[in-house]
């Protein structure tokens, strides 16, 4: 008889590997999922596909894997696992690869690139799989010996995620072959902060760096890094202020601003020799330390002895290799598209908003004034213009009824923190004041719901922890401009709205990255990018990766505040400008408070499967996709016929992107079935309604040859496929629905089937008589 998957691995594999010396509570990871399974947003339903999942994986200790096995049933080849082992492998940066069907296994090596079969007996130990990958790599004793230092781990702590775990092995063998610049590059969200720390434990620990600087450009990073991830240094930790020279410590924390000055008083990083430090951690080291011209890199020559370690959202800013050019190539890399593909981040949505003015132009009659009497100059302005050298007020009073409509009727949710990229100080005044009176109620309750959080601003200023904050309510609706594009980890950010004129895909990029955290305790699965300006376009950009690049903000301003932006106020401009980002050259703004604004057309965009943005419809979407994987009608029954779980086909479409409840509720056919529905979409078939098919079957008289009980049994299955769908009557777990004790418990019912086996026949030759006439 054949033996499935989980049978081949409970008799032949697990014995095997434990044979070998593996020890079955600390070495063999069985069924293990290294993702999440991607967030799937189809209209208002969120869903989560499949998540990867390894057969097993075998580490020589904590978070040092040395192999994969893929386990397949015994009717396929022994090497049927191979080419997703090795997918896994390359995603989970795991030297060896093993494939069984129960009869032995294929090895593949893949530093050298060769396969060989191998007996279940003669499966490595644990030893000889280390010590072939340490000659791969060429360890001496010590390298070897820093490279199996522990990771840090005490009750409750949270484990690297996979991709972390990648990044911190490679730096900690980087170290170990004494490179001494090296170069992480991490998406935002994706845990930058917890992969520095331990790597800076375990290099610690080993004794290999005993003297640690952590660099960073904002307080708040600073500060969030001692209280968070760092807290287990403890008493060995110290903040260096210029109040505060310690040389005790061995784990030290700086922001440049503390370390450097014009004067040499404010030069604080001379106070320590430049041998004081064995390793410099340089966070969000794009923004200015590694650039060639930057006041800041006096700080890494000075300390130049010590092996640099720069975390980076990105590599290099637009045209700009200047801090690749400084630590080289990344050992590693994790991009924005993988993490939400890998269901790490949160997708985005896409909204694109065309107003007419912005879209056709607005142009002023010859002579007309603005309304402080001021004559405009004669000549077209476009969506580029406008905050910039035109305030149309009724385009703020549509911008903001448009953002508080999605709220209210999409979001249902008017407490979703939002944030709205404006174009300077000045913009972002007037849409805090037009997101006031379009939620007068809630503003009237309290006045922080909408607040102005830029850099000239110390009362927003104050309340960014608070927006922040998950469990704060105030603020909800944030108005800026570039305060919050970098250091800002707002975790339950679900709308990001921009209404600036964004100059560079670095800007844009690490705007979207202010809504990639998931926190699905606050219900924030996925965010919404509202586009009053057309940024988003920057998605179709061949240069677009998927990486959410932080920008430079302006060098090294530091805790300064919005780049730029200084000046603001609702009154005609003086001396042609009223400061800050105003449009340069003298122009002046033109206030016009008579002009309507329309929408006059909205896009919906959501993410595929590959992670591009598509705006056809659903329905064309999924006929698309499904035609994909089924080529013709004849295809796709045959695999449903022969599929002995249907939840195997539902999980294929569904990391596909198709949602089947979403794609009946578009098109409106609630009676029937999800074979009906998908050969209806698919391949344009007339379909039946799930009743039709019920009548089918009992004309045939199908329950003859059942007896009574059993007959009722069928009867109550079928009741539930009417009120739900084919894969609830596939599962055994239903004959403990409170239908079926009147009959009896689910054991005496099997019995009555002739025991589980013949039940589960009989089960498939139901949905066999309900699609009669198409699958046979």
């Amino acid at each position: 008889m054949a033996l499935t998957e989980t049978e081949v691995c409970m008799r032949y594999i697990t014995p095997a590997l434990e044979k070998s010396g593996w020890d079955k509570n600390k070495q063999i990871l069985r069924e293990y999922s290294f993702t999440d399974g991607r967030v799937i947003v189809r209209g208002k339903l969120v869903k989560r596909g499949t998540p990867k999942r390894a057969d097993y994986i075998l580490q020589y200790k904590s978070n040092i894997p040395l192999a994969i096995v893929e386990a397949k049933k015994d009717t396929l080849p022994i090497g049927a696992g191979m080419q997703q082992g090795l997918e896994y492998a390359e995603i989970l940066d795991i030297p060896f690869v093993y494939s069984s069907n129960g009869k032995g296994f294929i090895e593949h090596d893949r530093a050298t690139g060769l396969e060989k079969e191998i007996s279940l007996e003669d499966f490595p130990t644990p030893d000889e799989l280390w010590n072939r990958f340490s000659g791969h790599r060429e360890f001496t004793d010590e390298q070897e010996k820093l490279y199996l230092q522990d990771y840090f781990y005490q009750l409750n702590s949270k484990s690297p995620r996979y991709y972390q775990r990648v990044a911190i092995n490679r730096a900690v063998e980087a170290v170990a072959k004494n490179q001494k610049r090296i170069l992480l590059v991490m998406a935002t969200g994706t845990g930058k902060t917890f992969t520095a720390f331990q790597i800076i434990h375990r290099l610690w620990k080993a004794g290999e760096k005993k003297r640690i600087l952590f660099l960073a450009d904002r307080n708040i990073l600073v500060d969030q890094t001692i209280t968070g991830d760092f807290s287990p240094f403890g008493d060995k930790m110290t903040k260096i202020q210029r109040s505060n020279i310690s040389y005790a410590h061995e784990i030290y924390l700086a922001l440049y601003q503390s370390m450097t000055g014009t004067e040499d008083w404010q030069q604080t990083f001379r106070e320590y020799s430049s041998d004081f430090f064995d390793l410099v951690v340089i966070d969000e080291c794009h923004r200015g330390s590694a650039k060639d011209n930057s006041a800041w890199r006096v700080v890494l020559e000075y300390f130049n002895e010590a092996t640099h370690l720069g975390l980076t959202a990105t590599p290099k800013e637009d045209n700009d290799v200047s801090t690749q050019g400084y630590f080289g190539e990344p050992i590693y890399s994790y991009s924005l598209k993988q993490g939400i593909q890998d269901g790490f981040l949160a997708p985005y949505k896409v909204i694109r908003m065309g107003l007419d003015k912005d879209l056709m132009g607005f142009r002023p009659l010859k002579g007309q004034t603005d309304k402080y009497g001021q004559v405009m100059e004669d000549r077209e302005y476009y969506g580029c213009d406008f905050d910039k050298d035109v305030i149309l007020e009724k385009r703020h009073e549509l911008v903001a009824k448009e953002i508080s409509r999605y709220m209210k009727e999409e979001l249902k949710d008017r407490f979703a923190k939002t944030i709205v990229f404006c174009q300077d100080i000045e913009h972002a005044e007037n849409m805090r004041k037009a997101l006031s009176n379009e939620n007068a109620d809630l503003v009237k309750q309290n006045h922080k719901y909408v607040m102005r959080i830029t850099g000239d601003n110390p009362e927003g200023k104050l309340q960014l922890d608070n927006f922040i904050e998950p469990t704060e309510t105030y603020p909800v609706i944030a108005t800026t401009s570039r305060l919050m594009t970098t250091g800002v980890d707002a975790k339950t950010c679900k709308l990001i709205v921009i209404d600036m004129n964004i100059g560079s895909m670095t800007e844009f990029k690490q705007i979207i990255g202010r809504g990639t955290r998931l926190r699905p305790d606050f219900n924030k699965f996925y965010f919404t990018i509202m586009d009053f300006r057309g940024a988003t376009r920057i998605f179709a950009d061949p240069g677009f990766d998927g990486d959410p690049e932080p920008i430079d903000n302006g060098g090294e301003g530091g805790e300064g505040g919005d780049s730029g932006e200084t000046g603001g106020g609702n009154h005609p401009p003086t001396g042609g400008n009223t400061g800050g980002d105003t449009g340069g050259g003298g122009r002046q703004k033109f206030y016009v408070n008579d002009v309507e604004v329309t929408l006059i057309n909205k896009r919906v965009q959501y993410l595929d499967a590959n992670g591009k943005l598509v705006s056809e419809s659903y329905k064309d979407y999924s006929k698309r996709n499904i035609k994909k994987q089924y080529a013709t009608l004849d295809d796709f029954i045959k695999r449903w016929s022969d599929e002995e779980k249907k939840q195997v086909i539902y999980d294929e479409l569904l990391d596909q992107g198709i949602v089947l409840e979403e794609l009946r509720d578009e098109i409106g056919k609630d009676d029937i079935d999800d074979f009906d529905l998908i050969c209806h979409i698919a391949f344009d078939m007339k379909p039946l309604t799930k009743a039709e098919r019920i009548n089918n079957v009992k004309k045939r008289n199908y329950f003859a040859k059942y007896g009574e009980q059993a007959r009722e049994v069928l009867e109550i299955l079928l009741d539930k496929y009417m009120n739900s769908n084919i894969i609830d009557i596939e599962d055994v777990k239903i004959l403990k629905l409170d239908e079926f004790k009147q009959i009896g418990m689910p054991g005496r019912i099997l019995k009555m089937f002739g025991g589980k086996e013949k039940y589960l026949e009989t089960i498939k030759e139901l949905e066999a008589e309900l699609y009669r006439g198409e699958v046979s």
